[in-house]
């Protein structure tokens, strides 16, 4: 063996000696990378147990050396590869470059993580690159998080200055040698075939006959602290290309129908006492970006002293029926076909960016369209934001209004679009030189980082204990304004008003911080001519939007929906949102967590506010009959998609 040459400071070692130094730092960084995104996030994972927290920080060893061996393959190629020039100086610092590049970057996005997941509590996936794609002005909003996380940025640079000092310790020792020996270079080849056999070992997490994957940390750690034994390397290599889906056979066709079906058939006889007018109903939903339930005050009167953001807001909830539902996501992109076509985003893309965007599939727009209604879709963001105005002609609008549309950019933000107030009366005056009957959908966005308001009027609204919440008031009086405008156009009595989030924001009160409450929202139908009453101790969620706006104007039409008509009291109340692997329902007070094979947790959200306890194996209800359902659930949507049978035939 040849021994390590010491000087000033620096070791001069073999090969092997390097390869096996250089991935013990960059794990230890790994390592170290979760301990910090624990700390900083530490709020979000109040129900871990000393036992799991254990767990964490030893098993998760297991996927941070699957991310390793992927980071460093082909640094460990060159390393170990038996060829004549391997000792040059070009193959070293092409080396070099293989080992520092991907290790740095994986060491970036852990540290960018601890911001990013506050707004999805999650770890970043590979449809963080649909960003790019998607027309999100990612080159303006890099430096803006930047700046406003500074301290991460300096975090991270810190922290790759360390790595390197102690990287560049140990280096290369070139050793003499013949390189005709044949058996220098079979040893070599023998090592280099062992290194390559094991690496694949820790790529896959052992010898089991399945390589680990996101949902393998169920193992250790209950699904809401998935992202803790993760590391962000390793959920977006394993999700970078995910947009191949199996079809699941949970049920044979014939029981799979008798358990759920989302194609909906209303009684053509039916007698809507909701809304019995015989004029066809206008039809206006408003999506209000991050519009968390936390913010409403309206809904939190129960926690001491909470005057809420949204003073608007909460007035009209005392006239409509106002749901504190459920977003199916954490992401606008995915939000939007939620609400507008009912289809939930159960899969680790957007329903926008996957390979099933192109299917055939029922929306509000197309099927209302065949009752006579024009439709237009209004959203401030500059043209191709998140591919909205490519989803929403997908979806059956006629019309869509954006920034270039408004085309004034004296009320452009500098990051996003157009500020909420003047859009909204951009908005009102367009519907008022628009014919009846008609659907529109406005889509919010000054509630989103970072947060800007028009210079008229800061200081004007209060702040709270999270940024976004002085954007929320902003939010809150834009929407004001155009009700105080549409109150004075003919069309306004003759309208149904349904109002909602595309998803929640980051929490700060406890409740809304578990996976009950970081999926709370508004869902409210509101119309001026006082007819809806309900009773509103529902279920509800974003896709639950459009087959109860199409019961409310009396739509007769068969159609496909991953939601339910909410006034129809004969049909299940339940919302299913999916994360980390992990998809989940919520059905009366109870949450269950399934695994794709198995339900892992159960949880009574109303007497365990937390969710620290798992009453799975000791509470009587009847978890099967929810798992059932759920399956069914997961099987039309997986097969209807892969199939292309979002449409009634």
């Amino acid at each position: 063996m040849t021994k390590a040459k010491y000087t000033k400071g620096y070791y001069r070692v073999n090969s092997y000696t390097v390869l096996t130094y250089r991935l013990l730092i960059a794990l230890l960084f790994l390592w170290i990378s979760r301990i910090l995104f624990y700390i900083f996030n530490f709020k979000s994972f109040n129900a871990v147990t000393t036992i799991e927290l254990f767990h964490v920080f030893i098993s998760g060893l297991r996927f941070d050396l699957s991310s390793l061996f992927m980071l460093n393959l082909p640094f460990i190629i060159l390393m170990t590869f038996p060829l004549p020039f391997r000792h040059r100086k070009f193959y070293w610092v092409t080396s070099d470059f293989l080992f520092y590049v991907p290790n740095l970057m994986g060491i970036a996005v852990n540290i960018a993580d601890i911001v990013y997941f506050r707004f999805t509590q999650k770890r970043m996936t590979g449809d963080i690159f649909d960003f790019v794609s998607a027309g999100i002005p990612i080159q303006d909003l890099i430096p803006q998080f930047m700046r406003d996380f500074w301290p991460f940025l300096f975090l991270f640079i810190f922290i790759a200055i360390i790595f390197y000092l102690i990287i560049r310790k140990v280096y290369y020792y070139k050793r003499r040698f013949t390189e005709g020996v044949i058996s220098y270079y079979l040893f070599q080849m023998i090592s280099f075939v062992i290194t390559l056999f094991l690496s694949v070992l820790m790529i896959r997490g052992g010898i089991q006959m399945k390589p680990v994957n996101i949902i393998t940390g169920i193992q250790y750690v209950r699904p809401s602290n998935l992202p803790l034994i993760l590391n962000t390397p390793f959920t977006i290599i394993k999700t970078i290309d995910h947009q191949v889906m199996m079809k699941v056979d949970y049920f044979e066709p014939q029981a799979l129908e008798k358990i759920y079906s989302p194609e909906h058939h209303f009684n053509t006889d039916r007698n809507n006492t909701l809304m019995p007018d015989s004029v066809k109903k206008n039809v206006v939903v408003i999506i209000m970006e991050s519009l968390s339930s936390e913010h409403i005050g309206a809904f939190n009167r129960q926690v001491e002293g909470y005057q809420g953001y949204t003073p608007f807001l909460d007035s009209l909830i005392d006239h409509s029926i106002a749901f504190n539902g459920f977003a199916n996501a954490k992401q606008s992109i995915e939000g939007l076909p939620a609400i507008i076509a009912s289809i939930p985003a159960l899969m680790d893309r957007p329903f926008i960016t996957s390979a099933f965007a192109g299917n055939s599939f029922d929306a509000l727009a197309a099927l209302l369209e065949k009752k006579g209604y024009e439709t237009s879709f209004f959203h401030g963001g500059t043209n191709g934001t998140m591919d909205f105005d490519r989803f929403a002609r997908a979806s059956g609008f006629k019309r869509y209004y954006g920034r270039n549309e408004y085309d004034n950019d004296m009320d452009f933000d500098g990051r996003w679009g157009i500020f909420d107030e003047p859009f909204f009366q951009f908005f009102a005056k367009k519907l008022d030189k628009t014919s009846q009957p008609f659907l529109s959908v406005f889509f919010s966005l000054s509630a989103h980082h970072p947060y800007t308001i028009p210079n008229q009027y800061k200081g004007q609204f209060r702040k709270g204990n999270l940024q976004i919440q002085e954007a929320i008031m902003y939010s809150d009086y834009s929407l004001k304004r155009f009700f105080d405008t549409a109150k004075t156009m003919e069309w306004y009595q003759n309208t149904l008003f349904v109002i909602t989030a595309d998803h929640t924001s980051e929490a700060f009160l406890t409740e809304y911080k578990t996976r009950v409450g970081m999926y709370r929202i508004p869902v409210i139908f509101y119309s001026p001519a006082g007819n809806l009453r309900y009773d509103n101790e529902k279920v509800v969620s974003q896709v639950d939007i459009m087959p109860s706006v199409l019961a409310l104007i009396d739509y007769k039409k068969p159609f496909v929906a991953f939601g339910n008509n909410i006034f129809n009291s004969n049909k299940p109340d339940f919302a299913v949102s999916y994360i980390n692997g992990v998809f989940q329902m919520v059905r009366n007070h109870y949450l269950i967590e399934f695994d794709g094979e198995e339900t892992v947790a159960l949880f009574d959200f109303d007497k365990d506010k937390q969710l620290k306890h798992n009453i799975m194996n000791v509470e009587t209800v009847d978890v099967n009959e929810m798992e059932e359902l759920l399956k069914a659930y997961i099987q039309q949507y997986y097969n209807r998609l892969i199939e292309n049978r979002m449409t009634v035939k």
